[in-house]
């Protein structure tokens, strides 16, 4: 479909509440279509909608690149355990910090079809949950960083 711009740390979009979404329309079919596009073309294994400037309450996560997860409208109900680790973002590039995350999570949701579903994730499933069900409240991982961000650097590929 289409490669739409992410939103980076600054743009106020990132900061608002998302809206549930009530019905699949060809519109939110589309958004989800190229939220999956411009995740994998920015090398991401996650993505919310309002990263794309979208204020609905979306994310896809693949976190192997072969298996990709719709969640709209998603809430974490179950937790444990603890992760502490290097977390980047597609909205705040080029850098990385140390966060503290549940090691094992558990998020019910609709799937695209809008029929309910349960997603169980450890490790980075689990922490890409998180992070990107907090992107639809309004939140970056910044705000839970421990200590001051890094830069990072990204290999270059061959063509």
């Amino acid at each position: 479909m289409a490669i739409r711009n992410i939103r980076e740390i600054g743009d106020e979009v990132l900061t608002k509440k998302c809206k549930e979404v009530t019905e699949m329309t060809p519109r939110v079919k589309e958004l989800i279509e190229d939220m999956l596009d411009t995740m994998y073309e920015a090398n991401g294994v996650g993505l919310a909608a309002p990263q794309v400037g979208v204020l609905k309450r979306i994310v896809v996560i693949d976190v192997t690149g072969e298996d990709p997860h719709v969640l709209i409208n998603p809430r974490i109900v179950e937790s444990s355990g603890e992760q502490t680790g290097a977390e980047g973002c597609l909205s705040v590039p080029g850098k990385n910090g140390i966060v503290t995350r549940p090691n094992y999570v558990k998020a019910v949701a609709l799937n695209q079809n809008m029929k309910p579903i349960e997603l169980e994730g450890t490790e980075l499933l689990a922490r890409a949950i998180c992070h990107e069900v907090d992107h639809l409240d309004g939140h970056l991982y910044v705000e839970k960083a421990e200590g001051p961000l890094t830069d990072v650097e990204y290999e270059e590929e061959e063509a």
